[in-house]
């Protein structure tokens, strides 16, 4: 049975960075996917999928050797953000030039991302693939965990770390459970043409019970999270294009003047979902696999990228001190902090999304003036940037 310093258990783009990273210092890492990611083209269209990258992120996954060949594909850095109510005046703008940054972040394409982290698996020597490969079942000593996979071969490691997404298999499997809040609302996803150019501007609008999002592409368009109670949804979503359009141009305000075209919508059910905890016995949970938040800040992918550099830094950090780096002791300071940020965050989006969200005209008033106030007070204005950028 081969055996690892560490198996990562899903090959997404929380995994592979975590993968990489760890191969980067030194360690030796097996990795299971159970289908690898379709290759990326500039001829395909921009997929429907897209991730707002904080800056951060954009920092690990330069560290990472992958983040230039991202960029020079199809990346768009969006300099300005702009945050208003439907029901009540007031609005929250950010703008990188107040923080001496070229960009708050970067819409980038899921599955570009995910594209350009596989490749770089494939290249690195202190990484062994195994896929397509699921886990089938699992069980510690007191060094090192086994993993069986579907194909009846094993692997053992002295840790595993299961980044397999939100409906986590290994997690089930290690008896971890997981909180689910069922939003009852679909997020919409689409690209957009508009009358005016997008400014390099991230919009975003609270509706009464819903959440609208344009976010700037490289090719000049806007990509769509439209966040909407499920019937409300299924309404938008069996119109035909032209009242769609007329539609998301009247919920946006008209801010960037009339929707002109628009591709074909997708929806996915939002929940928030927290792990009650990280760690078992050699094995421990980051992304989607920990936790899942709403849509609402684009903040699930820098979440779980916050992870990737915690534990590579606690491991890092014990392996050097010659100590057992996946020892519990070692890792619940990985579980501290990122459980504590990771909880804090997503009670925090989901506060923001039922106060904004709300109807009533009282409360819709204490968020414009909300917003007004933040956009006013420069050091509490630039701690929401300095969270938001991962700093």
């Amino acid at each position: 049975m081969n055996t690892f310093d560490v198996a990562v258990v899903g090959a997404g783009m929380v995994g592979a960075a975590l993968a990489l990273a760890l191969a980067r210092e030194g360690f030796d890492v097996a990795v299971i996917e159970p289908r690898a990611p379709k290759p990326w083209s500039t001829q395909d269209e921009v997929d429907l999928r897209v991730v707002a990258l904080a800056p951060s992120s954009v920092e690990l996954l330069g560290r990472l050797d992958v983040w230039n060949e991202i960029a020079a594909a199809r990346a768009s850095a969006y300099r300005r953000m702009r945050v208003w109510d439907a029901l009540a005046p007031g609005e929250l703008q950010f703008d990188a030039a107040d923080e001496g940054r070229a960009a708050l972040g970067w819409i980038v394409e899921n599955r570009l991302i995910q594209s350009v982290l596989w490749q770089a698996l494939q290249r690195e020597a202190r990484i062994t693939l195994h896929f397509p490969a699921k886990v089938a079942a699992t069980d510690a000593t007191d060094d090192r965990r086994t993993l069986k996979l579907d194909d009846d071969s094993a692997i053992a490691a002295r840790l595993v770390v299961a980044a397999d997404g939100a409906a986590s298999a290994l997690r089930d499997l290690l008896g971890i459970v997981a909180r689910d809040r069922e939003y009852g609302q679909r997020a919409i996803v689409a690209h957009v043409a508009t009358e005016r150019a997008h400014e390099s501007t991230a919009w975003q609008r609270f509706l009464p019970g819903a959440t609208l999002a344009l976010l700037p592409l490289a090719d000049g368009r806007c990509s769509i999270v439209w966040s909407a109670p499920d019937a409300e949804a299924a309404r938008l979503l069996a119109l035909d294009d032209d009242a769609f359009r007329a539609e998301l141009g009247a919920a946006f305000d008209f801010r960037l003047g009339r929707i002109t075209a628009t591709t074909p919508r997708a929806s996915f059910p939002l929940r928030m979902q927290l792990a009650e905890r990280y760690l078992a016995p050699r094995f421990a949970l980051i992304g989607d696999a920990a936790h899942a938040v709403h849509p609402l800040a684009g903040q699930g992918v820098n979440l779980g990228l916050r992870d990737v550099e915690e534990l590579c830094a606690v491991l890092v950090e014990a392996r050097g001190a010659r100590r057992d780096f996946a020892a519990v002791s070692v890792l619940r300071r990985y579980e501290r902090r990122r459980h504590s940020d990771n909880t804090l965050s997503a009670h925090a989006f989901d506060a923001i999304q039922r106060v904004f969200g709300s109807e009533a005209i009282p409360v819709a008033a204490l968020c414009g003036a909300g917003l007004s106030l933040v956009d006013k007070v420069a050091p509490l204005k630039r701690a929401f940037a300095r969270h938001a950028a991962g700093r």
